[in-house]
């Protein structure tokens, strides 16, 4: 695992949103996300009739981009990882309350255990700019 300097943890946990990529048949998919950054793994929460988890499913390499785009100053991280599918248990629970803390769409939905899972992303590579 790689580990993140000060500037892009505060970086990870100060934006909500992402574009994760996945891919089938070598076709890619990409699309916008919310996630948390915690433990030194980027947590996105999904459903299970998404394409994005299908894809997980029979592969787990994925990448994601954050990114905070101002004319002149533009931060970003890209990412590239595997990915593993939590979908029950304690850090079912423990993913599950930081996404209720941090997100009101959450408490507005909530769900249970095997309703909706978490996708976890393992970073394996990590390219950033902006945070000299």
């Amino acid at each position: 695992m790689i580990e993140f300097n000060q500037k892009e943890i505060d970086f990870l946990e100060s934006l909500e949103e992402a574009r994760i990529a996945t891919s089938h048949n070598d076709i890619p998919h990409v699309k916008p996300v919310s996630f948390v950054f915690c433990d030194n793994v980027i947590v996105v929460a999904t459903d299970y009739n998404t394409r994005t988890f299908s894809n997980i499913k029979s592969n787990p390499n994925t990448g994601i981009v954050i990114d905070a785009y101002k004319s002149g100053n533009h931060k970003a991280i890209c990412i590239q990882g595997k990915t593993e599918i939590v979908e029950n248990g304690p850090e079912f629970k423990k993913l599950y309350d930081i996404f209720y803390k941090k997100f009101e769409w959450v408490q507005k939905d909530p769900w249970n255990e095997n309703e909706a899972p978490f996708l976890k992303m393992i970073p394996r590579n990590k390219v950033s700019w902006g945070f000299s």
